[in-house]
């Protein structure tokens, strides 16, 4: 994956964010050699976000499927008991 420092991001952002759109590179954004954040095209974004949607409704169902098991307690007995 390619690297380029932010200041030279500066200098040519429309070029880089073509690069990213249309090349589909990801691309790193660094700051004193250190990796700050990372371009990525839009494709990228929007599997990682459907990633994390999947992996937030499986969690959701082992949740309620304990809830179904164990039962629940109200939230002001649960805050009391934590403190």
């Amino acid at each position: 994956m390619a690297s380029i420092s932010v200041s030279k991001a500066r200098h040519d952002m429309s070029g880089i964010v073509n690069r990213v759109a249309y090349g589909k590179e990801r691309i790193y954004l660094t700051s004193h050699d250190k990796k700050m954040v990372v371009l990525v095209p839009i494709e990228d974004m929007e599997a990682l976000a459907a990633f994390e949607d999947e992996e937030d409704i499986r969690e959701a169902e082992i949740a309620l499927k304990e809830v179904e098991k164990y039962g629940s307690i109200p939230f002001a007995e649960m805050k009391k008991r934590l403190g």
